[in-house]
């Protein structure tokens, strides 16, 4: 099946209030130019390079999601036009995202990543750390930083149940941060949960917004990266 096909297949398994990001790492500018085609605006990136010179290369109406781990010192490569990061996963981040943002006099949207996975290979912070954040005067001083949700991975397993479990765990923290913190903030909204293997399962759970690469363009092809 084509890449326009699988983006079909899967807009049609998606209700209408989740996103779609098409994960493009590794993948050329031809394959994005394809899902661009059928109408596909929102792309997601894990490296701040490959994510710039693809911005610089491919139509400026994409809306470009940064998705990887992203290190403090490479904020201001992408602070000009990113359209939503996915991963803060510490304080120091997202001052460092503030101060970028302050620079373009832009505000930057971010989601805050949470350790949800029961094994330990995966970035995110505690709900004790994301609170003790949000409760700081530190934290109120930031002006050009938007938290718009949560975003989370789930263990790599065919365990459904410890996935589901873990899912449930991200959108119990969405709805605490949601009362506790953002009850008057109609932005906060966003779930980001779920890839190519547990998306279902993800949107079952609460998810706004899914990744997917794979079942779009097929394998990663790391050769060329």
């Amino acid at each position: 099946m084509s890449i326009a096909g699988h983006l079909t297949e899967i807009r049609n398994s998606l209700p209408e209030n989740v996103k779609l990001v098409a994960v493009s790492k590794t993948k050329p500018n031809e394959d994005i130019m394809e899902a661009y085609q059928t109408g596909q605006r929102i792309f997601g990136e894990n490296k701040v390079q490959e994510l710039v010179g693809k911005y610089e290369s491919l139509p400026k109406d994409i809306e470009w999601h940064m998705i990887g781990h992203l290190q403090r010192n490479k904020v201001k490569y992408i602070a000009p036009f990113v359209s939503l990061i996915h991963g803060v996963d510490s304080f120091r981040l997202l001052k460092a995202i503030d101060k970028e943002g302050r620079k373009q006099e832009r505000v930057l949207r971010v989601l805050l990543q949470f350790h949800i996975a029961e094994e330990q290979t995966k970035f995110g912070l505690s709900l004790e750390e994301a609170e003790e954040m949000l409760n700081s005067q530190e934290f109120k001083n930031l002006q050009f930083v938007r938290i718009d949700g949560v975003m989370g991975m789930a263990t790599f397993t065919d365990v459904i149940d410890q996935v589901r479990r873990e899912f449930k765990s991200l959108s119990t923290i969405f709805g605490q941060l949601k009362e506790t913190y953002f009850s008057d903030a109609p932005n906060f909204s966003e779930i980001s949960m779920g890839m190519s293997g547990d998306y279902k399962l993800a949107v079952e759970e609460g998810s706004t917004m899914v990744r997917i690469g794979s079942n779009i363009f097929g394998e990663r092809n790391y050769q060329n990266n």
